[in-house]
């Protein structure tokens, strides 16, 4: 049984299965809410459903919006589903995401102005990769497609 977020979780039998890209795309401002309507669409399609779907959704929506809001406002989006995994990639060109951020353990203050988006990423995914520094970021957000609880 593996750790996942807290949660005892095991991997059900996942035959391998690799889409071609179903999203391979630059976002701005006004794209957010037409990505995470074309992201549920998809990834529904895919057999995600319920929390989940809605987590990493919410996972995705939280890294977009950080790229909007502070690198620059716009990024690319790739969406691709390898393996029995869902991976969505976030890319932008932005000046890096500051050291205090990227600290998945540390729980953003109750009266702390953001600074969630990225904490959030780590509880709501399998995995969360973060490459960032002064020319841009690429962070990676990983869901299992077919996950059964634990009943242990």
């Amino acid at each position: 049984m593996e750790e996942r977020n807290g949660q005892g979780v095991r991997a059900a039998s996942v035959p391998s299965r690799a889409w071609p890209v179903p999203l391979d795309r630059a976002f701005g401002r006004d794209d957010i809410t037409i990505l995470r309507h074309e992201i549920t669409r998809l990834l529904g399609a895919a057999g995600l459903a319920g929390d989940r779907l809605d987590g990493f959704v919410l996972a995705v929506n939280e890294v977009i919006t950080n790229v909007v809001l502070h690198a620059g406002g716009q990024g690319r989006v790739v969406l691709r589903i390898d393996g029995g995994s869902v991976w969505c990639v976030v890319t932008d060109a932005g000046p890096g995401i500051p050291g205090a951020y990227l600290d998945r353990v540390r729980t953003p203050g109750t009266f702390e102005v953001g600074g969630r988006g990225l904490w959030l990423a780590h509880q709501l995914c399998d995995e969360v990769t973060t490459a960032t520094g002064p020319i841009g970021t690429s962070i990676g957000l990983r869901i299992d497609l077919d996950v059964v609880p634990d009943p242990r």
